[in-house]
């Protein structure tokens, strides 16, 4: 039984890191109708992942913006989310869900750029914002601007968190914890599979 031990030992501590330490949250996918066809993987026939990136005048101007009244909001039917998004991106947007830590695509990005909202371009952060938590997913300690994230109150998980959402079209990003760098002392802890990063040479172009 002895052997047992150490299993046992990392198993609970791994656990508890994925669940307490970063920014796990919600259930699996609810089932719903066998037709709603989700998009297909390949990314070249997928237009929503090419971004029309802001110059650095409309940036400098989106960061001013406090007002959501201003936001082109975007809602989208069941099917239509279905149809834009893989089964692994409706899982995290749609659906609440989290991706494993370490193993995603932009915990270990580190070129200047800005982070857009994969379910509808909403610009959410900047790389200048951007720092490693140490936690295996992307952290940020504020968004681009007021309007780009939005919050919601979650309670699962028998803990009462802060979600983040998009505040465009209401897609789940990931959680703010109060455990973040100064100046604001918070660790926006997101979903890479959340957002569209945007190098800022290729935005330059």
């Amino acid at each position: 039984m002895k052997s047992f031990y150490p299993l046992t030992v990392a198993f609970i501590a791994g656990i508890f890191l994925l669940f307490f330490g970063g920014c796990a949250s919600g259930p699996e996918e609810v089932p719903v109708p066998a037709e709603l066809a989700f998009a297909e993987e390949a990314a070249q026939e997928r237009p929503h992942l090419q971004v029309e990136p802001l110059s650095a005048e409309e940036i400098a101007a989106f960061r001013q913006l406090t007002d959501r009244s201003v936001i082109d909001r975007v809602e989208r039917t069941e099917r239509e989310w279905r149809e834009l998004l893989t089964r692994g991106e409706y899982r995290i947007l749609r659906n609440e869900g989290t991706e494993l830590p370490w193993r995603n695509e932009y915990n270990s990005e580190t070129r200047e750029g800005i982070y857009y909202c994969r379910g509808c371009h909403h610009p959410l952060f900047s790389s200048e914002v951007k720092y490693d938590s140490r936690t295996g997913w992307p952290s940020f300690w504020e968004p681009l601007a007021k309007i780009s994230t939005d919050y919601r109150e979650d309670r699962s998980l028998f803990m009462v968190r802060t979600e983040v959402i998009c505040a465009r079209c209401d897609s789940h990003l990931g959680h703010v914890f109060e455990d973040g760098p100064e100046p604001t002392g918070l660790r926006y802890c997101m979903n890479s599979a959340a957002m569209i990063f945007v190098p800022q040479q290729i935005a330059a172009e």
